[in-house]
């Protein structure tokens, strides 16, 4: 869990210093996670990783076509 538990942390990170607020895309998120040369599978993994969050109220899922996240400011 681990592995995990810093993969989210590297997102936050991202997502916070992009001062990225409201929902975005998991592919959305992936090209954030680029510019700021932090590397990722694809959006699928990022999918992956915020979906297990979700299961623990740190992320909500938007069940959009495509699916949008967005991360609670608790955890910021």
């Amino acid at each position: 869990m681990a592995m995990r538990d810093g993969e989210f942390e590297r997102i936050l990170t991202v997502l916070d210093e992009a001062d990225a607020d409201g929902s975005l895309t998991a592919s959305e998120i992936l090209d954030l996670l680029a510019e700021h040369d932090e590397d990722f599978d694809s959006a699928h993994r990022v999918a992956t990783i915020l979906g297990r969050r979700a299961q623990t109220g740190e992320v909500e899922v938007i069940r959009e076509q495509p699916y949008r996240y967005r991360v609670s400011d608790s955890g910021n």
